[in-house]
């Protein structure tokens, strides 16, 4: 993307006054994007409405609602992007805004599972595409002519015989006042002009600008703050509280004993946190307070229970790795670790005699509406849920814990509050990626075959620690994957790609230790496993083979993989959320330590919508599985979280990220996810290239508790396993 200047007179130029209000043009760092223009919902109110996703006013702006929560995953942009490709209107006349929570309306209104576009992506471009429809046959019927003898383009209907054209704006009475038409063609992929190019975000000046669009940000007359005194230790249970002290702090309101936690409520933040520390809460035992000596306990005996759920097994496991002439063994373990979004928890309740008014960041908020409506036993109908942006989810923000406890406490106290989580509320608060501990096993062949397979893991509070059908199943002949769990009073939750944010390292780690055990370079001897599955498939196969040979053959060109004097390239390519991304690391040695060079990273997520936030998207993963791989862990110590802040949990440093390259195929399908695929191979690309720099392999994370970290020679690796 290029770099351009633009003048105050091009800047004024390309500013609007429209009846929704002044709307900016805006045109920073890209020469490539039309202006985005940014509004809110009273800015719609002089449209009309042709579906729930799209209005149009007589002056040509089109409003297009954007009904999913917008966490930084660019879909604000994205989805308005895809209306706005169908509905053939010119983006610079698009005003973007953030839809309410509306069931009736909108269909999934979710943010989580790299799901929102692959739901929507139909749905999106029939809403566009049956306007478009309408103002044509609008158009043809003010002409008289024949509606095939009219096209569309840049916000305005075209007689192609005359030339005669109307913009959007001066047809919208009349189109809007025809019968919605059902089965509407949509363009053909060739025809795209806004789809697969890269569009700035729509968000980017209000952000830059410091504009308030956060769950902190909201504001509304008459409220006032909350903050929770919670339990030390997952645990335990308050047993006494004196709040005297508390109380008498100068703009403390109220405070508040309700479920396991005290609320501080007043009118500034400082007087609530000064109060806060001043509460005198006692707390006891209220189940076992584990520390993380327990689980590495728990971890080796549950590996070797006999009560383990089996999850896929194919052939007959015990004679393949009898008669093996080869069997290769290994055990990696990562610890929990928290979401650490930018902004905490927090969340604005109002309850009242005739409804309940919630606003904040949530991923899920039909969701949060549905948890408030059972706590206060209030019909979903009497309570709307507005969203605003969400600094960070990743995951923590599909729980609801923090939205009940906001409209619980505005029920006791008959005001309207904002809940707010400090830091160190938000990390040791809970809903932890789990902590787990995998066991492989490989029999090999005299061939070098991979003829059986065994993966048993073991979470901590995981659901589900494998991902049965996921590759290498399928691909051999014998194969068992297993998994124990152990319940513990530590809550866990989704984080970013679930399960798989782990696990794909490990099991890329492991086939990389299995291809050297076989005598194969690692790339070749994946690609003779997917050949394998692909000609020969035992079982079920969930995965798109040829997808995954497709990125696997083309980050191995970008990469010029094996053939770089001085720096160890490892491989990783990895299937999750209905897509697939295939990475090589390129690492070198300074003084005595690994250092991640660069990373080049290959994506099949179908059509990709917008070029720059798919890019965004598959960086923004890639760094954030570097990040929590080389530096983060929550350790327990009595039940109580020993890290509670970023002083001592690490997270990656602007200095530490590498290089990237991005690749997309282009395979002419839907669109299948990319807010989490491009995050679980990287760990496995990263780990095998410190191997092959180094050779050392590391099998748990975070990799700077390992030894070629701290200065000890290589091969004194505390967490490897003998075979």
């Amino acid at each position: 993307m290029s770099t351009v200047n633009k003048s105050r007179r091009a800047f004024l130029r390309n500013s609007l006054l429209t009846t929704g209000g002044l709307m900016l043009g805006f045109n920073w760092l890209s020469a490539e994007a039309a202006p985005a223009i940014i509004g809110n919902a009273s800015g719609a109110a002089s449209g009309l409405g042709f579906n729930s996703f799209l209005s149009i006013a007589t002056d040509g702006t089109i409003t297009i609602f954007s009904p999913n929560p917008e966490l930084g995953q660019n879909i604000l942009t994205s989805f308005p992007m895809i209306v706005a490709e169908e509905l053939d209107a010119d983006w610079k006349n698009v005003k973007v805004v953030q839809a309410a929570l509306d069931t009736k309306a909108f269909d999934r209104q979710v943010t989580g599972g790299s799901g929102a576009v692959p739901h929507s992506w139909k749905l999106l471009r029939n809403a566009g595409a049956t306007a478009r429809h309408m103002l044509v046959q609008a158009a043809a019927q003010k002409w008289g002519v024949a509606v095939d003898e009219c096209t569309t383009g840049e916000g305005f209907v075209v007689h192609t015989k005359t030339g005669r054209k109307l913009g959007y704006g001066e047809l919208a009475e009349d189109a809007a006042k025809l019968p919605v038409p059902k089965d509407v063609p949509l363009k053909d992929r060739k025809d795209f002009k806004l789809i697969g190019k890269a569009v700035k975000n729509v968000a980017n000046k209000d952000i830059t600008t410091g504009k308030p669009l956060f769950g902190l940000d909201f504001r509304r007359d008459g409220m006032v703050l909350a903050m929770l005194q919670r339990p030390p230790a997952f645990g335990t249970k308050i047993k006494s509280v004196d709040d005297a002290a508390a109380k008498a702090v100068p703009g403390i309101t109220h405070v508040v004993r309700f479920g396991n936690n005290v609320a501080v409520v007043g009118k500034s933040t400082w007087a609530i946190i000064k109060a806060r520390r001043l509460l005198n809460v006692e707390y006891e035992k209220d189940g076992a307070l584990e520390s993380s000596e327990d689980h590495d306990r728990l971890f080796k005996t549950l590996l070797d229970s006999d009560k383990a759920t089996v999850r896929r097994k194919d052939g007959d496991v015990a004679t393949a790795f009898s008669t093996a002439a080869k069997v290769v063994r290994a055990e990696y373990q990562c610890p929990f670790i928290a979401h650490s979004p930018m902004e905490p928890m927090n969340f604005f309740a109002h309850v009242r005699e005739d409804g309940v008014e919630l606003v904040g960041p949530t991923q899920t908020p039909a969701a949060a509406r549905t948890a408030v409506s059972k706590l206060l036993n209030i019909s979903e109908e009497k309570i709307t849920v507005e969203m605003t942006r969400l600094g960070g989810g990743f995951g923590r923000r599909l729980k609801t814990d923090y939205v009940t406890e906001a409209a619980e406490l505005s029920s006791i106290i008959k005001a309207p509050v904002k809940l707010i989580w400090s830091r160190e509320d938000d990390m040791t608060g809970g809903s932890y990626r789990p902590a787990v501990r995998y066991r492989f096993e490989a029999a090999l062949d005299a061939s070098g075959n991979m003829i059986g397979y065994k993966l048993r893991g073991v979470g901590i509070n995981s659901g589900n620690p494998t991902r049965e059908d996921n590759f290498p199943s399928g691909a051999v002949p014998h194969l068992l994957i297993d998994s124990v769990e152990h319940a513990s009073p530590i809550t866990t939750g989704a984080w970013r790609a679930p399960i798989t944010n782990f696990l794909a390292f490990a099991e890329q780690s492991f086939l990389d230790e299995v291809a050297q055990a076989a005598k194969k370079d690692p790339i070749v001897f994946r690609l003779e496993l997917l050949g394998k599955a692909k000609t020969a498939p035992v079982g079920a196969i969930k995965y798109d083979i040829d997808r995954m040979i497709g990125v696997t053959k083309l980050v191995a060109e970008k990469s010029a993989w094996g053939t770089k004097k001085g720096v160890g390239q490892g491989f990783s390519v990895y299937f999750s959320h209905r897509s697939y991304v295939a990475q090589v690391a390129d690492v070198v040695m300074q003084n005595g330590k690994p250092v991640v060079k660069k990373i080049y990273a290959a994506s099949d997520c179908g059509q990709v919508v917008n070029l720059s936030g798919a890019r965004q998207q598959v960086m923004g993963g890639i760094v954030d599985g570097l990040g929590h791989a080389m530096y983060s862990k929550l350790t327990f110590k009595d039940g109580a979280p020993q890290e509670n802040n970023f002083g001592s949990y690490r997270l990656i440093r602007m200095t530490e990220i590498p290089e990237i390259e991005t690749y997309f195929v282009d395979n002419g399908i839907d669109p299948t996810g990319l807010g989490e695929p491009a995050l679980p191979p990287t760990g496995g690309a990263v780990g095998n290239a410190i191997f092959k720099a180094s050779g050392q392999r590391l099998r748990s994370q975070p990799f700077v508790d390992d030894a070629i970290f701290n200065g000890k020679p290589a091969g004194v690796n505390k967490t490897a396993r003998p075979a």
